[in-house]
């Protein structure tokens, strides 16, 4: 099974995809925007990339309060993932994100990505792969 992780903000979408045996985590890329609410080049590209990858499932990141309360921020990603369930025709699962873009920073520490441009340019995509790799993780719904 093939999953596709995707790390929804305002401006970005972090991206990465397991390997064929839902294994193995890379980053993909980062999908950027002008703003928050032009989202039809987004779904474009990632109807693109789960073509490529042949992804089976898609992991979104639910950006939950501290408190595990849903906010502003977790209601946009449930609305962006019914866009991509939509737009692919696959299922969609939410993934508790909290403090992965902590996570995606000590990643980065770790294999030397110290400028502050290069954190830029992969921290999205890093937080991405953390988050799939969390939702792999929990066991949770495999189909």
């Amino acid at each position: 099974m093939k999953y596709l992780g995707l790390d929804y903000g305002s401006k970005t979408v972090g991206v990465a995809v397991t390997d064929a045996t839902g294994t193995v985590i890379r980053e993909v890329e980062i999908i950027r925007r002008q703003k928050e609410k032009m989202l039809r080049r987004t779904c474009a590209r990632i109807e693109e990339i789960v073509s490529v990858e042949k992804a089976e499932i898609i992991v979104i990141g639910l950006p939950l309060n501290m408190d595990g309360s849903e906010g502003e921020r977790a209601e946009k990603a449930r609305i962006f993932g019914e866009m991509v369930a939509r737009r692919t025709g696959l299922p969609v699962r939410f993934q508790d994100e909290r403090l992965t873009t902590v996570e995606a920073s000590e990643i980065m520490d770790e294999n030397g990505i110290r400028k502050e441009e290069d954190r830029k340019a992969h921290v999205d995509s890093v937080a991405a792969a953390v988050i799939l790799g969390d939702f792999l993780n929990s066991g949770k719904d495999r189909l």
